[in-house]
């Protein structure tokens, strides 16, 4: 599972596309950069924006109700999502895709502009700008499959026995969680359970009283939620309504807005 999900080894075993010579275009940094192939399959993702408008090639400020959100930021978002939600959410194969690709582009395109002879001292030094914010991508990609991987095995056995959660992971993901169900339950078997009366040997009993021997999570824990746009009533544990607007914070139990996180109406914070 972990392997499959390596960056680095992604980054290297991708076929690299075919770029222009070390020394073709302008001198000057910026417009180098500037002109560096975009990324066909979204050119509004350029990982180096932020970079190139601090340098005076585009605006830096943007009001952010006029732009779409990037992948980039829609990574964060759903980083964060997972992090706070208790149970695990959708898999975002599609963006992660799209941003390791991305990734493996920049870096390409940095290597070429590194390697080019008429490149100042100030110029490499806003290279190393350029790679620290690759890296900064890197970390929080790293962090969204740890942060699921952590939940999986937490919950492989409620997961690999729950048919419609595996609509929420990777093929990958699903068999890692069967996988690691397996090995637990068999541990279990032969250094507790076996020693046990017949009718004690299961993990699936459910005493009253008792925590239950499949951990399932818990979705009436308290989360911070914000909403991304108006929202419409929701009804509180209390029995009362309420609703979000666009900007709000509010605490409350997952279970009550977790349709909404769903449809993408908020985001946990």
């Amino acid at each position: 599972m972990a392997d499959s999900w390596d960056i680095d080894d992604y980054l290297n075993e991708r076929p690299k596309a075919k770029s222009r010579s070390a020394t073709a275009g302008p001198s000057n940094f910026v417009q180098r950069a500037l002109s560096t192939p975009a990324d066909r399959d979204d050119p509004d993702a350029n990982i180096l924006d932020d970079i190139i408008g601090e340098l005076g090639g585009r605006p830096s400020v943007i009001d952010e109700d006029t732009v779409a959100e990037t992948p980039f930021q829609e990574l964060i978002r759903h980083w964060m999502n997972e992090r706070h939600a208790p149970e695990i959410l959708p898999a975002q194969e599609t963006l992660l895709g799209r941003l390791l690709d991305h990734i493996r582009k920049q870096t390409d395109d940095v290597q070429l502009l590194r390697a080019d002879p008429d490149s100042s001292e100030d110029e490499h030094f806003r290279i190393m700008l350029v790679q620290t914010e690759v890296e900064r991508v890197k970390f929080v990609i790293r962090s969204y499959i740890r942060t699921r991987l952590f939940k999986i095995e937490k919950y492989a056995k409620h997961i690999s026995t729950t048919p419609e959660l595996h609509e929420r992971l990777s093929q990958g993901e699903l068999e890692h969680a069967k996988s690691y169900a397996k090995l637990v339950e068999s541990h279990f078997t032969h250094s507790v359970l076996q020693s046990l009366p017949p009718e004690q040997q299961s993990l699936e009993d459910n005493l009253p009283f008792m925590p239950p021997m499949v951990p399932e999570p818990d979705i009436t824990r308290a989360v911070f939620v914000r909403g991304r746009e108006d929202c419409p009533p929701i009804r509180v544990p209390s029995g009362g309504e309420t609703q979000i607007k666009k900007g709000d914070v509010i605490m409350t139990p997952y279970h009550v807005v977790k349709h909404l996180l769903a449809r993408g109406n908020v985001e946990l914070v």
